[in-house]
């Protein structure tokens, strides 16, 4: 046994130094003897077998299970050196095998109908409301914030990110705006309150749902949230906005996501998509994420995303990316999650932390490594909606920081 998993990892981590004590042999150790040490422990011959089996998914169920352990260094540490070589590496046969059996079924993990959309959206936020008070901001953003000073705080981030997303949105006082996948209502009432914007937000959680109609009754109206798909959303909007939302779409539903925001956005509107893309082209999402976090959750490549675009008629008048932004939002989340360990076990248990510690490690891994960034899309149906030069941006954001600083705190229902 030790023997096939020392083989296995020696052709997984060819750089970094990992030492590795088994439960059926002697330790040993992978990699070049670079870098820092680092060491895992696996605790049973079991968790060695299942380790074998398949690696991606069972890395992070034998951390959820206590029976992989990290014994020197921390688990981002490890997160990260694993990542670094297996992105170079084609890894063994039978890893390539699973990988292509993923690459063939991922359109059947991603066939998020209108069932299956609302169960997977349950599967994740519709989960105990106080988990996310542990390590959100207060206003519950829970997508990229934007560091436009590296010494901002979480929470004066978050109000950056909404702040650079109603610039770009050009939104003005009576516009309509779509918020498609408005979660808690952060974004939707920043447009409402300081933009002065008539919004409309759909949501396929509950939870999430009740939270945001709460704190849209002081509006006046000026705010309504809707248990709603995007695909029966009807009606025209000047503004849409999308935020953090294209990555449960699907892959296989691209087409028919872009195509309905071109039916709902009017002919001079402006529509922006705030997204995950991966680095690396095409490819699967990780076993342990579609199983655990995102039952039907897939990063697209821009590759995959800007044909869809075009097939709808769109026009893509302003990319930007954002690096490293949400590795520094998840460090944030991750810092916040662990200070406040004990709240979340006693609301859950010891295995939900080690899983939830695992999802926002890793995820801030593969952002500090580059495999995923953030991208704005600025969409429109004609040229000239959006100004000649980015210069508006800046200028935008200056009016509204003036307006932030006299209109009220957007705070949770109740707080």
């Amino acid at each position: 046994m030790t023997s096939m998993l020392q083989g296995l990892l020696n052709g997984l981590i060819r750089t970094g130094s990992l030492d590795v004590e088994s439960a059926s042999g002697p330790a040993f150790r992978v990699g070049d003897g670079s870098g820092p040490p680092l060491a895992i422990r696996f605790r049973t011959k079991t968790a060695e077998r299942r380790f074998l089996r398949d690696p991606e998914l069972e890395f992070g169920e034998l951390y959820m299970d206590g029976e992989m352990v990290v014994t020197r260094g921390a688990l981002l540490d490890v997160m990260q050196l694993g990542l670094r070589n297996t992105a170079t590496l084609e890894g063994s046969r039978w890893m390539r095998l699973i990988n292509r059996a993923r690459v063939t079924l991922r359109r059947m993990h991603q066939n998020n109908t209108l069932l299956r959309a609302k169960a997977n959206v349950a599967h994740h936020y519709d989960i105990d409301d106080r988990l996310y008070t542990l390590f959100l901001d207060e206003d519950r953003q829970y997508s990229c914030a934007y560091f436009e000073d590296a010494q901002l705080g979480l929470e004066d981030a978050q109000l950056a990110k909404k702040r650079h997303i109603a610039a770009k949105l050009l939104v003005e006082p009576g516009h309509s705006a779509l918020d498609i996948g408005c979660g808690w209502g952060g974004m939707g009432l920043y447009l409402a309150t300081h933009c002065g914007a008539q919004v409309t937000g759909v949501t396929l959680s509950s939870e999430q749902l009740s939270v945001a109609q709460a704190r849209a009754r002081h509006l006046g109206g000026r705010a309504e949230f809707r248990l709603q798909d995007y695909r029966e959303t009807r009606g025209r909007f000047d503004r849409i906005v999308s935020v953090g939302m294209f990555e449960h779409v699907g892959v296989g539903f691209f087409d028919d996501y872009f195509a309905r925001i071109a039916e709902l956005l009017a002919d001079d509107g402006v529509a922006l998509i705030h997204t995950i893309t991966r680095t690396d082209g095409p490819g699967v999402t990780n076993p342990w994420i579609t199983k655990h976090i995102f039952p039907g959750g897939y990063i697209p490549a821009m590759s995959e995303v800007l044909p869809s675009i075009e097939r709808a008629g769109l026009i893509a008048t302003d990319i930007e990316v954002l690096q490293l932004h949400y590795a520094e939002t998840l460090k944030a989340w991750r810092e916040r999650f662990m200070a406040r360990r004990a709240e979340a076990a006693a609301i859950y248990d010891e295995r939900f932390c080690r899983m939830w510690e695992f999802y926002l490690t890793s995820s801030e891994a593969c952002f500090r490594l580059g495999q995923h960034v953030n991208c704005q899309f600025q969409l429109a149906k004609k040229v000239g909606v959006a100004p000649m030069t980015r210069n508006y941006i800046a200028e935008r954001e200056s009016a509204l920081r003036a307006l932030e600083s006299r209109g009220p705190n957007l705070r949770m229902a109740g707080e």
